[in-house]
């Protein structure tokens, strides 16, 4: 038998620039384009957690609320609860409020253990109208539906608007003034 000789020959093969895989080329876009949103992304959100209206708006809306609650602690009132009720008006003022309020419980206790009533308020609106948040000083409005309810007879309801002064303090927003807001006239 004769051998058969066969001969290899060496085939290159060559890669021209024109032609690339296109779905290596879709991946390679949508990464550049992932880095691209992740890096814009990144930089909005530490925009925006240093930005100072960011910090006002966070600091007027933790005063309104506390605002709001104060006065409506302050408004609330049940006989059968009195030092409960009484508690929590001390516990939401501060400064010459606070030292009136805690000077004047007994009595005030007094007054409301034999009348036996009892107050209960609800927030209809409020809003902040000043905050100086260096000097730790809000002001707030804060309209409220307050029912009175006696031992007899019907309960009494009353809307009214007060203007409350709150002052931070390290146990965060309490109320230093309580007052009726001005009726303002429309004639001249």
């Amino acid at each position: 038998m004769a051998r058969r000789r066969t001969t290899t020959t060496k085939t290159e093969t060559r890669r021209t620039t024109g032609t690339r895989n296109p779905l290596l080329l879709a991946a390679l876009a949508l990464v550049v384009c992932a880095a691209g949103a992740a890096g814009w992304g990144g930089w909005q959100r530490y925009a925006a957690s240093h930005d100072d209206a960011a910090s006002f708006a966070r600091a007027r809306d933790d005063a309104l609320a506390a605002g709001q609650q104060a006065v409506q602690n302050m408004n609330t009132l049940d006989h059968k609860a009195l030092e409960q009720g009484l508690d929590s008006w001390e516990q939401s003022t501060t400064g010459d409020l606070h030292r009136q309020l805690a000077d004047g419980r007994d009595a005030f206790a007094k007054q409301i253990a034999e009348a036996r009533t009892v107050s209960t308020a609800k927030v209809l609106s409020g809003a902040v109208i000043e905050l100086d948040q260096r000097a730790g000083r809000a002001g707030v409005m804060v309209a409220l539906r307050v029912t009175v309810t006696a031992p007899k007879g019907e309960p009494a309801v009353k809307e009214s608007r007060l203007l409350g002064t709150l002052t931070r303090t390290s146990g965060g927003w309490k109320l230093s003034a309580l007052g009726q807001a001005p009726v303002g006239s429309t004639g001249s």
